[in-house]
């Protein structure tokens, strides 16, 4: 016998205002819960059990091929291995350079004394030009800038048709870089994109639309993720001066330091999976055929793991930081990520004295299915 699952509403407005303190109730009264949309796991051990088990806990959860968050192994393993190379250690640090570059470029822009938005101002247009310059993306900030907002109208919305129009427009952007470098023949550019359409798994080329959901993944996924993750961070900063200060005079790592506050507030929410056979989680049972949503907010702030969650020790917390995930699916890109995030960090803190939240404006919250903060006012002095 297993126990009733408990019930819940994730979407229920009273939820959303902040979900991060939501997590923390449902986690301290229950490991798991029910909804419409599924079962969620809410401890740190329940998540990285399923994330590792994905015999169990298959990423196939929707009828949409998507390269390489929906594939179990052991194709995934095939996909990964040409994925992985596109991170390595070298080729981040050659790139590192050229991001600086953007960044400086970004805070040189940035008014002082007035308010600017630590998202909108800052996120979206490093996010934009970072991701382009690495994949060889020319003159489309405009496009990405234009299609991040209307992502995010469509994203809140919650209405199908409205994602799909935003899907459908991105994958066409991408498709043009795509059908551009292949026109080109030999003479398309030595960048990541041209790059992919040269890979081959088992010996045969990857078709227009695995490289599309491909590229996809590493644009559509990362622009908004590195906009949240910056608002997080700034935010984190702005309201911890010691911290800030240290990380002025250079005390303490850098990437520890963001991966840290990531940690404490997680701007990605959840990940799905569903359960191919009956799977035990404490004292439940879930039947085959569960949508499962791993929620690595609420992972990243159990009390059993970390203790008080708000407690800033990025080295003590490290080993147990989800930020990026765990399993065969943990975030192949973390490499460039990390790397961005560090350059914008460091450049921001080299390029002002000081960086406070605006005192006439209030931050303010994402809603699901993001996390972290929509606008966080900022006064860089």
């Amino acid at each position: 016998m297993s126990a009733p699952i408990p019930q819940w509403e994730p979407l229920a407005e009273p939820q959303l205002v902040d979900q991060r303190d939501t997590y923390d109730r449902m986690r301290s009264a229950c490991p798991v819960a029910r909804s419409p949309r599924g079962v969620t796991l809410f401890r740190h051990e329940d998540v990285v059990a399923a994330a590792n088990d994905p015999a169990t806990y298959s990423s196939a959860t929707s009828a949409y091929r998507a390269v390489p968050n929906s594939l179990d192994p052991p194709e995934h393993a095939r996909f990964r291995a040409v994925i992985d190379r596109f991170f390595e250690p070298g080729r981040i640090r050659s790139l590192e350079p050229r991001i600086r570059t953007i960044a400086r470029a970004v805070v040189d822009g940035l008014p002082r004394g007035v308010g600017v938005d630590a998202v909108t101002d800052i996120g979206y247009p490093f996010a934009v030009r970072a991701q382009a310059e690495w994949l060889g993306w020319d003159d489309v900030e405009g496009q990405l800038l234009g299609w991040m907002a209307d992502n995010h109208r469509a994203t809140r919305s919650a209405e199908r048709s409205r994602t799909a129009a935003a899907a459908a427009a991105f994958d066409a952007i991408v498709l043009t870089q795509v059908q551009h470098r292949r026109q080109l023949g030999c003479a398309a550019p030595d960048d990541p994109t041209t790059e992919l359409l040269r890979m081959t798994i088992d010996g045969a080329p990857l078709d227009d639309a695995d490289i599309v959901s491909i590229l996809r993944n590493w644009t559509a996924g990362d622009l908004g993720s590195m906009a949240a993750a910056l608002g997080v961070v700034l935010h984190f900063l702005a309201t911890h001066a010691t911290v800030q200060s240290a990380l002025r005079r250079g005390i303490g790592d850098c990437a520890e330091a963001i991966d840290e506050m990531l940690r404490i507030d997680d701007p990605f929410l959840v990940n799905r999976r569903v359960t191919t056979v009956a799977a035990r989680v404490g004292e439940f049972v879930l039947a085959p055929g569960t949508r499962v949503y791993l929620n690595w907010t609420s992972a990243n702030r159990d009390e059993t793991v970390f203790g008080n969650p708000d407690a800033y020790r990025p080295r003590e917390n490290s080993a147990h930081n989800l930020v990026y995930g765990t399993g065969i699916h943990v975030c192949p890109g973390r490499p460039l990520a990390t790397m961005e995030l560090v350059v914008a960090v460091q450049t921001l803190l080299a390029g002002t004295s000081r960086i406070e939240l605006a005192a006439d404006a209030e931050a303010l919250r994402e809603t699901y299915p993001v996390g972290g903060w929509r606008h966080v006012p900022l006064r860089l002095s």
